[in-house]
């Protein structure tokens, strides 16, 4: 383990992406009410023989967009449990725009689904889970809820320096296992479910990055690949949705208790994702098929039009 501060002290093969030597890396960010407002603190970088902490307060600005090239590459594959809020701190600190990410979270949707377990758009597993989970990892991780009740009591906790014993530990367990469970599962995923993958990663990359440009900046998705066989069922292709939600309606459009919001994601198998206190407060995002997406808006719209 390194706790960074320069980016020389980064390997010049992450600092300078290339297709003559591809990289897979285990990657987390950890900050103050993680998104695009809170602090950005820590980046976490797995490599099979080392774990690097970016230390973002101590190396400043120079240090994370010095890893611009390799967060933003299509030669560096970036493995990463539920990118959204790491994705949307990135984009709107640092102008980062996360690519090329397979999110664990999304795969283990997608084995589940190929085991022909049925698991909703909106079934996450936790970070915790799928470490506990034997066909992956099989280790429990109780040291993570240590640091959640640390950081409820102190929500600045990844801004004091130097790093504590406790936080170079937790960030480093965040990471460490992210290899081997990328090994396992894509030992396991069929090329549908990799192609769904690769689409799915990069919704939630620009899940929440919306910007006046409506995503223009970003990488277009991934299309069928050819190796894909003719005879092979190909499910509708996921697609991202924004709605905007007039002010005083978004009671209407989550229902008492998120029972509106559940309705909706049962009726049309979506995943719906709601900025709430860390942002955009007025918007509602839903990702899924896209006659499902479709069903979901017309149903979403009409409660914005209910008095």
């Amino acid at each position: 383990m390194l706790v960074v501060t320069k980016p020389g002290q980064l390997p010049v093969e992450f600092l300078e992406p290339s297709a003559a030597q591809k990289l897979v890396i285990g990657f987390d960010c950890e900050g103050v009410d993680l998104c695009r407002h809170g602090a950005l603190c820590i980046m976490q970088i797995a490599f099979p023989d080392a774990v690097y902490l970016v230390d973002a307060i101590e190396g400043g600005k120079e240090l994370i967009e010095a890893c611009k090239p390799a967060l933003e590459s299509e030669y560096v594959t970036k493995v990463i449990h539920d990118c959204k809020r790491d994705s949307e701190a990135l984009y709107f600190q640092f102008g980062i725009k996360l690519h090329n990410v397979m999110d664990t979270q999304i795969a283990y949707s997608l084995l589940e689904e190929q085991e022909g377990k049925k698991r909703g758009y909106d079934e996450y597993i936790s970070f915790v889970s799928l470490l506990a989970d034997p066909r992956y990892c099989g280790m429990a991780y109780p040291e993570k809820e240590e640091v959640r009740t640390l950081l409820r009591q102190d929500p600045n906790f990844w801004t004091h320096r130097p790093l504590s014993e406790m936080m170079i530990r937790a960030a480093t367990d965040d990471v460490r296992f992210l290899l081997s469970i990328h090994e396992k599962m894509m030992e396991k995923l069929s090329k549908v479910s990799l192609w769904r993958l690769s689409v799915r990663s990069e919704l939630y990359c620009r899940c929440f990055c919306i910007n006046d440009n409506k995503y223009a900046d970003w990488p277009p998705l991934p299309t069928v690949p050819d190796e894909i066989e003719p005879d092979v069922y190909v499910p509708e292709v996921d697609i991202l949705s924004v709605l905007d939600v007039p002010p005083g309606k978004m009671g209407r459009v989550i229902g008492r208790k998120g029972s509106s919001i559940m309705e909706v994601k049962a009726s049309c198998n979506v995943e719906i994702h709601i900025g709430g206190a860390k942002g955009p407060p007025d918007r509602v995002f839903i990702i899924g098929p896209v006659q499902e997406v479709r069903k979901a808006e017309a149903i979403l719209r009409g409660r914005m039009l209910e008095f």
